[in-house]
């Protein structure tokens, strides 16, 4: 059985509340880039930027983090060269963190580069992790058990959260 968590309304003020968070924490800066991880941590990272660009003067530069969720260690690559965020700011993105596997080899990835600072952001952090990899920005915090899943789901530009 699903049963919704948060709904679209929900959560775009999650969104725009991280949006505030991180323009907070990068308020000094001129740009900044936002990664989110292929999939939904994209499609979050894309909404995150557009609440930005309405609330902030900041240049945001979106940027698609390509990884193998089944097996990172496969080749992570960027959708901008990794060179060009160099001294910069970088939020990465990602919809649900359990673990922490995506997000520590996520950020990894990007510390072949030295960046000015590297954050992370996620819609729902379930509090399972294996991996010391923490989300600087979250939408929810929820302590579910290992057996139960969370999913999200975006149709037609709508996004709900699920457990089941």
């Amino acid at each position: 059985m699903k049963n919704i968590i948060l709904d679209n309304e929900q959560i775009k003020q999650k969104i725009k509340r991280i949006a505030y968070q991180i323009y907070e924490i990068n308020c000094d800066e001129s740009e900044i880039v936002i990664a989110g991880i292929t999939g939904n941590g994209f499609q979050l990272a894309l909404r995150i930027k557009e609440s930005l660009e309405i609330i902030s003067p900041l240049k945001i530069i979106l940027c698609e983090v390509k990884i193998d969720k089944k097996n990172p260690l496969n080749l992570i690559s960027t959708s901008i060269h990794l060179e060009s965020m160099q001294n910069l700011s970088v939020v990465l993105v990602d919809d649900v963190l359990s673990t922490g596997k995506t997000l520590i080899y996520g950020v990894a990835h990007f510390l072949q580069v030295p960046l000015k600072q590297l954050k992370t952001a996620v819609l729902i952090n379930r509090n399972h992790k294996k991996y010391p990899v923490k989300a600087d920005f979250k939408g929810l915090s929820l302590s579910t058990t290992s057996q139960e899943h969370i999913s999200i789901e975006i149709i037609n530009a709508a996004f709900t959260a699920y457990l089941t």
